[in-house]
């Protein structure tokens, strides 16, 4: 019983990481974990330790699990090599579009234009991770989709709240719509260029995000 209870929690409180529910920084206490699910604290501590191979959760010795809180040079970092795979993404998307995958883009696509235009933020985050990974299914690759997947999951907490900056969500869409003009045109180069811009973190938008970061551990202490 136990081991099918890890797989179920651990995806819960992944889904909770990724939704902005548990905030980077935020402790994880398992003794109130268990009582909300209603388990022992033994598959608790499984799914953390599965959370924190998959970088999302940071075991720290005789202090407990927490949401993982990169540090400035971790983000920059990690946000250039998301940058880096999802422009090989873009590139090899834009080579091998087929008649499915243009149907799913820009469904998601969609899903972002009715998010912004009914102004309701929390639509926007799914439907924008959905663009991403149609992005992501398109290449064909299996190996570049699973390691973008994973980066994506692990960077999901960081790219939600820098989507919280003041008119970030609209240049969000504006920069989806300019990628997905240069898919469906086949431009490969220029799909990569693009998407390799609006995934980076640089200058004013770094510094925003930052910001966010501390007003999330304030509020979280």
């Amino acid at each position: 019983m136990r081991g099918e209870q890890t797989p179920r929690l651990r995806e819960a409180l992944e889904d909770d990481i990724v939704a902005g529910h548990l905030r980077p920084g935020q402790r994880l206490d398992e003794a109130s974990l268990a009582e909300r699910f209603s388990v022992s604290r033994t598959p608790i501590r499984e799914a953390l330790i599965q959370l924190s191979a998959s970088g999302l959760v940071e075991m720290r010795p005789r202090r407990g699990a927490f949401v993982t809180l990169l540090g400035p040079r971790e983000l920059v970092e990690s946000f250039e090599l998301m940058a880096e795979i999802e422009a090989s993404c873009a590139r090899l998307a834009a080579q091998r579009l087929g008649p499915l995958d243009r149907v799913a883009i820009n469904q998601a696509h969609i899903a972002c234009c009715e998010a912004v235009a009914a102004g309701d933020d929390d639509a926007y985050y799914p439907a924008n991770a959905r663009f991403h990974a149609a992005i992501y299914a398109a290449t064909g690759n299996r190996v570049l989709r699973a390691e973008a997947t994973r980066l994506q999951t692990a960077l999901q907490p960081y790219r939600r709240l820098q989507l919280k900056v003041p008119r970030r969500i609209g240049a969000s869409l504006a920069e989806h719509e300019a990628i997905l003009e240069a898919l469906l045109d086949g431009d490969g180069n220029r799909a990569a260029e693009r998407i390799h811009a609006h995934v980076l973190v640089q200058g004013e938008r770094f510094m925003s995000l930052l910001a966010a970061l501390q007003h999330e551990a304030d509020a979280v202490g």
